[in-house]
């Protein structure tokens, strides 16, 4: 129990430091943290607007890239922000209490805090702008913000230790991560896509994380193609190949 009581205290002391390093102690940081998910969101609004009557989905341009780009930030935000937790707080592993699982606690709690903020202010301030009625569906949101919080984390654990260990497996990794934004349902609905290219689109997990947040804000929406059971079944592999991983790497995370 003492055990479990010094870490909490170590994950506490983290997240304080970590606030203060990433937000710094004015209000600025903050700001910017809400207003540069809505500057995408007002800025691909704008575009599509220009060449489109009417989104793929429902009625609010602004409603249909908000759930496509917050629900792909739960995902892209956590692994981003969690796969230099180590790295960055490299000083403090010298010290026999902090272990390298600590930094990943503290940078996993405030990055889910920090996207869960920005969600409910921006997609609550679009909701209650709509001149028409939202049946929000809350399991399928919830649930699919808890899946893409525990794929990112999956994936940040393995490279935690693969970025150490491998310097241009970092460099490739940031070469392949980088179209996800682009095919991962953001701009568009998977429905849509003709067979068989449907099904390739279908093998990436992070289509059926905003394919199910989606539905939470489309009581209409059939997102035809969801399986949640190969989400889970993804995110938690990740999650156990993770865990696995950083676990056995635990003196090369202390000593790299």
């Amino acid at each position: 129990m003492e055990y479990v009581a010094t870490h909490l205290r170590v994950v506490a002391a983290l997240l304080v430091r970590e606030m203060s390093t990433r937000f710094g102690s004015k209000p600025g940081g903050y700001v910017w943290a809400l207003l540069d998910p809505a500057a995408h969101i007002l800025l691909m609004t704008s575009i599509f607007q220009a060449i489109a009557h009417t989104p793929a989905l429902g009625t609010s341009f602004a409603l249909f890239f908000a759930t496509g780009y917050i629900a792909f930030q739960f995902y892209q935000a956590m692994n981003g922000y969690l796969n230099a937790a180590v790295k960055a707080n490299k000083a403090l592993l010298s010290y026999p209490n902090v272990a390298p699982i600590d930094t990943i606690v503290a940078r996993f709690v405030l990055q889910m805090g920090t996207t869960s903020l920005v969600a409910f202010i921006v997609l609550g301030t679009i909701v209650a702008t709509m001149r028409v009625d939202t049946d929000l569906h809350w399991p399928s949101i919830l649930e699919a913000i808890a899946v893409a919080c525990l794929f990112g984390l999956g994936v940040a654990l393995i490279n935690c230790v693969l970025f150490l260990k491998y310097p241009l497996y970092e460099q490739v990794f940031g070469i392949v991560n980088r179209p996800l934004f682009l095919i991962s349902g953001v701009f568009f609905l998977p429905d849509s896509i003709p067979a068989p290219y449907r099904e390739l689109v279908l093998i990436n997990p992070l289509v059926h994380i905003i394919m199910g947040f989606r539905k939470g804000f489309y009581p209409e929406y059939r997102a035809i193609g969801l399986d949640m059971d190969y989400l889970y079944g993804i995110a938690f592999l990740t999650l156990f190949a993770g865990m696995l991983v950083f676990t056995l790497s635990r003196k090369t995370l202390r000593n790299e």
